[in-house]
């Protein structure tokens, strides 16, 4: 005969308790959800620009053939960029995730999981960090690519006068 395995009887007022400690990292959750949608909407716009360049850069020569493959590169690179800014942001999510969980197995259970909860939000504040900082820096690299050549400006400028 199997024992019956030991309930934990949680008042309403406990499972509150536990509701209340989890509603900031739900709230993180939902700002890390709004990054995603940045994130995912940039990769979308970036892929969209190398879609329209690639044939391009195949009907191109000389010049301009290296003008066009020099942005697919940047393109490339910062396709690049956003997937890690993405990847650590789901990264984040998902200690987050495992924070609010513990928070409710350690009422369950009667275990203190102070520890493991402290050390998972401090990774998870780490990758959000880090993906901030790799889309920050995909941000740059974008702006600076898309800066209007001088020649172009010049040739503006003396087309007024």
């Amino acid at each position: 005969m199997i024992a019956p395995l030991p309930t934990t009887d949680l008042s309403a007022a406990i499972v509150g308790d536990i509701v209340r400690q989890a509603v900031a990292p739900v709230f993180l959750l939902s700002g890390i959800g709004a990054f995603l949608n940045v994130c995912a909407s940039r990769l979308s716009r970036i892929v969209d620009r190398s879609r329209q360049v690639e044939p391009l850069l195949l009907d191109s020569r000389g010049a301009e053939h290296d003008r066009w493959l020099g942005e697919l590169r940047v393109l490339d690179q910062r396709m690049g960029l956003v997937s890690w800014a993405i990847t650590l942001s789901v990264l984040s999510a998902v200690l987050v995730c495992l924070v609010v969980s513990l928070l409710f197995a350690a009422s369950l259970v009667r275990y203190h999981f102070g520890t493991a909860i402290a050390l998972l939000f401090i990774a998870s504040m780490i990758a959000i960090g880090a993906a901030f900082a790799v889309f920050l820096v995909e941000t740059r690299v974008g702006s600076r690519a898309v800066r209007v050549r001088s020649e172009l400006l010049q040739h503006e400028a003396d087309e007024q006068r």
